[in-house]
């Protein structure tokens, strides 16, 4: 009887530490209103500038010189240029100047970007109606976007049809 006691006073003792809310040691969740140091990144270095007329203008929101930036610097360990990463550079490298003259021949808009942007916004705003009601294993994505998808094994037979050379057949 008192083996039976021993052990149904072990399993209440149990149950009852298994049933605290109470958070421990192991748990990873803030525990108040401060920072959460686990998302600081710290700055890079100050540095004083070689020519202060070559800073760029400061822009709020934007990018600041001393701001992490993990793709340059992984780009330089790889012995990348980190540079022509940034977002300072605007100029077109000399290894590309060719293919931008080319693409360029029939002539281009200064504003390409904002202007595919705005179109994209509305094309997506019309063709997006009703799909959040959807429920779908796809993304939103997917469903806006679908009737302008390629299927390569299609496009891969069209062309080897056509006369075209296809060295690369898909994988089935």
């Amino acid at each position: 009887m008192g083996l039976l006691r021993l052990l149904i006073l072990g399993m209440v003792a149990v149950g009852l530490a298994a049933c605290s809310g109470s958070k421990t040691l192991h748990s990873n969740a803030p525990t108040g209103d401060g920072p959460d140091e686990f998302s600081i990144m710290p700055a890079k270095e100050l540095t004083q500038p070689k020519d202060y007329a070559a800073l760029p203008p400061p822009t709020p929101g934007g990018v600041n010189r001393t701001d992490q930036d993990p793709l340059g610097d992984a780009v330089a360990a790889l012995g990348g240029k980190a540079s022509a990463r940034s977002p300072y550079n605007t100029a077109i490298p000399a290894s590309d100047g060719n293919l931008v003259n080319y693409s360029s021949r029939l002539g281009r808009e200064a504003n390409i970007r904002a202007t595919v942007l705005a179109e994209d916004e509305e094309f997506r705003r019309k063709r997006g109606r009703g799909t959040w009601l959807r429920i779908s294993k796809k993304g939103l994505y997917e469903d806006v976007y679908k009737r302008q998808a390629l299927d390569y094994r299609d496009e891969w037979w069209r062309w080897k049809r056509a006369g075209a050379r296809t060295p690369a057949a898909p994988v089935e």
